[in-house]
Parts: C-alpha cells; sequence; structure tokens
C-alpha cells in the first residue's frame, strides 16, 4: 500500500505565497519522478512542476519563475513553493509519484489540496 497526501493549501491573497507539501509512505521499494499537478473547476489538469529523484527539474512554461519545486529523498517528500500568486492559480493541486512497488513500476497520485487565491 502506498499513500501520498499533500499539505500547506489555503487560502491566500494575491501576490502572497504557499508552500505545498506531499508525503509520501507505505512499502515501497522507491520513488522515481515526482510532480504536482494542478485542476481549475472546469478545466484539464495540467503539469505544474516534476523533480527526478536527482533533482533533475521541469516546469510549466506559463510558471517558471513563480514555482520552485525541490525534493527531501530522506522525508520520502515534495514541494512546492509558489510566489506572486494569481487568482488564475486557484484550484486542487495534486501530487503525483512514480514509484517502485516490489517489482511494479506505478503512478499514484494524492488527494489534492485545495489553493485560493483572492482578495
Amino acid at each position: 500500500q502506498v499513500q501520498l497526501v499533500e499539505s500547506g493549501g489555503g487560502l491566500v491573497q494575491p501576490g502572497g505565497s504557499l508552500r505545498l507539501s506531499c508525503a509520501a509512505s507505505g512499502s515501497f521499494a522507491s520513488i522515481d519522478i515526482m510532480a504536482w499537478y494542478r485542476q481549475a473547476p472546469g478545466k484539464q489538469r495540467e503539469l505544474v512542476a516534476s523533480i527526478t529523484k536527482l533533482g533533475r527539474t521541469n516546469y510549466a512554461d506559463s510558471l517558471k519563475g513563480r514555482y520552485t519545486i525541490s525534493r527531501d529523498n530522506a522525508k520520502n517528500t515534495v514541494y512546492l513553493q509558489m510566489n506572486n500568486l494569481e487568482p488564475g492559480d486557484t484550484a486542487v493541486y495534486y501530487c503525483n509519484a512514480r514509484i517502485l512497488v516490489g517489482s511494479s513500476l506505478s503512478y499514484y497520485w494524492g488527494q489534492g489540496t485545495q489553493v485560493t487565491v483572492s482578495s
């Protein structure tokens, strides 16, 4: 069993910042790529950023400069630092990870954390 739990979401004013966390727990051999996705009401889920086990990062072009992804392998945790937030950033943010469980490599999703940017 593998579980991803997000935290750190909430209500913030435009221009503010939030730091999201996602911790993996359960029985698994290793975690490969970890990523953040988001889904706003009426829109498709989109990739925000991803990071490999060795720290190579990838960002959605529209979010470069405002978002920073990082991870702590010792804690099995990935973070998303969000700065200069805009109302358009309002969405449910989901953690995703490719995890080796036994001999099977699969993707897992967290349940999401709500981020609301409003004055």
